[in-house]
């Protein structure tokens, strides 16, 4: 221990070093000298900014930078973290009116150049200064045209000299989204000042990387993570739609690559009036993103129900959603959420049954209760989830494995099953589930199975069943159902031979917030012998 100990120490102690040293020469004037080589060439590319529209939700009513007061606002240092990022971003400039004043919004950039002209740590993030970048570029109505050359020599070197410094940095950075939203600024520079082998070739190269790493073979993300799906599709489909309104050539694999998101997004996302809550989700409105889609004729169709490891059975009133898929690899981790055969419910635009919900804010407690398994419609032993997270590492430390799997799907009957072996090293219990719906009744049967292994360890188990903070419970007299309201739709729950109860928890669904809600669950001991749990949801109004 203390040699462990001891160890520890001696590498926080060199990594504080290093960082000292880097901050050092960051700042320093030789490093200054390095990132001020630039070549001296003009923008001539200047992308429309409708293009932004799958990334920037533009307020209704356009502010105008006259009711801005910006100049003096790049030295207050008592702005907090959120606003100061924003700021400095610069993606407020998507939400003004083109008839705001292109003198004051000039002033505004040249005041930041001043203040910001060389490195500065705080400024100079990988995402804000990319982000500052793109923003920048794409509003040349406001930023750059009918300027004059001074401005315009100072608005191009900044913006090089921000360009090489991430290009130094980039592939530093541990944050794949971060790589993204720079690759994203590099290849959108290297357009528009005609900077092939400077910027371009290196912006291709990098979003080549990205994708080798952080996808799978079938061109899903390898953390599983349905709020990344869509974060990435839009930066790939923005970089495209930059290439071809710059009649620059688009790379195979890139096409390759929203091809393969796209047939993802179709299934799990498009046109989907309600956000399936599995692996880092929120509650998010995909009907801007579509209509973007839609105009600039991308079309996704999938005929497969399955993709990611999530499988989804449909009809016109009906959705059955069900998560069969392996952790991801610890590095693809940071966001997972132990809901191994967690699964959702779909009533005619209705939650009936879902998960709740991701709390987005790392190292923050309500993101460990919300990646826990007692926060998705699964099992629960002995109050320990499915996989085990180590929370300094923001990982988890075992991996789990989906044992088999199957569906089927026929006019008058589906079913989904499939296994796990997260409880198996801890508890010697295999998890299998099944579920089953019969259209023509309206009725979801459901059984768990509690497979014995050798190295059996007898326990308490829960099953929960979330609902949304809106959905209406009350249980009958007998206490062997309870009836479930949904907007004027009623459901009938039951479990054979078990106690069922209700209990108060956190819904996450909402970006960063949460409130509460309310879950069934069923709990007993698990036995010597294999057990099978069976419940059942009945329509009856």
């Amino acid at each position: 221990m203390f040699i462990k100990n001891s160890s520890n120490y001696f590498g926080q102690f060199f990594f504080f070093i290093f960082n000292q040293i880097k901050n050092f020469y960051l700042n320093s004037k030789i490093y200054n000298r390095k990132i001020s080589k630039i070549s001296g060439k003009t923008l001539e590319y200047k992308p429309s900014p409708s293009l932004l529209d799958c990334l920037i939700k533009y307020k209704k009513k356009k502010i105008k930078i006259e009711d801005l007061y910006l100049n003096s606002v790049w030295v207050n240092n008592n702005l907090d973290k959120k606003d100061h990022r924003n700021l400095h971003s610069f993606f407020w400039l998507f939400g003004l009116d083109l008839k705001s004043s292109k003198k004051i919004t000039r002033s505004v950039i040249l005041n930041w150049i001043e203040e910001n002209y060389n490195y500065s740590k705080k400024n100079w993030e990988i995402d804000i200064l990319s982000k500052r970048i793109i923003a920048w570029i794409s509003n040349t109505k406001l930023t750059y045209e009918d300027s004059d050359e001074v401005y315009k020599n100072k608005f191009n070197t900044i913006i090089q000299k921000q360009i090489n410094h991430l290009i130094n940095e980039i592939e530093k950075s541990k944050l794949i989204d971060d790589k993204m939203i720079g690759c994203a600024a590099i290849i959108l520079t290297g357009l528009s000042f005609k900077e092939k082998e400077k910027y371009l070739d290196f912006g291709f190269s990098l979003l080549k990387k990205i994708i080798n790493f952080s996808f799978d073979s079938q061109g899903f993300p390898k953390s599983r993570n349905i709020r990344q799906l869509n974060f990435y599709l839009k930066y790939f489909v923005l970089i495209r739609e930059w290439l071809k309104e710059s009649q620059s050539e688009i790379p195979v694999y890139l096409d390759e690559i929203i091809f393969y998101l796209g047939k993802s997004y179709s299934i799990l996302c498009q046109e989907m009036k309600k956000s399936i809550l599995f692996n880092g989700n929120h509650e998010t409105d995909n009907k801007d993103f579509d209509q973007y889609l839609n105009n600039h004729r991308y079309k996704f169709k999938n005929n497969s129900f399955e993709t990611g490891g999530y499988i989804i059975l449909k009809n016109n009133k009906i959705s059955l959603i069900m998560d069969i898929g392996p952790s991801p690899e610890k590095k693809f981790s940071k966001d997972y959420q132990c809901g191994a055969l967690s699964f959702e419910i779909i009533s005619n635009n209705k939650k009936l049954i879902c998960n709740s919900g991701y709390f987005q804010k790392i190292k923050h407690k309500l993101n460990d209760i919300s990646k826990s398994t007692a926060n998705h419609s699964a099992l629960i032993i002995d109050n320990h989830s499915s996989c085990k997270i180590n929370k300094s590492k923001m990982e988890i430390e075992n991996e789990l494995k989906i044992l088999n799997k199957n569906f089927v799907i026929e006019k008058n009957y589906w079913s989904i099953s499939a296994s796990h072996d997260g409880y198996n090293k801890r508890y010697g219990i295999i998890h299998e589930r099944q579920i089953e719906f019969f259209p023509e009744n309206n009725k979801f049967v459901g059984q768990d199975k509690l497979l014995k292994k050798k190295n059996f360890k007898s326990s308490t188990f829960e099953i929960r069943f979330h609902l949304e903070p809106n959905v209406k419970i009350m249980k009958t007299q007998d206490g062997k159902s309870i009836l479930i309201d949904i907007e004027n739709e009623g459901w009938k729950f039951t479990a054979q031979g078990y106690t069922i109860d209700i209990e108060t928890g956190l819904y996450f669904g909402k970006k960063n917030s949460f409130t509460e809600n309310q879950n069934l669950f069923i709990s007993g001991i698990t036995q010597m012998e294999d057990q099978i749990i069976k419940w059942e949801f009945e329509k009856i109004t």
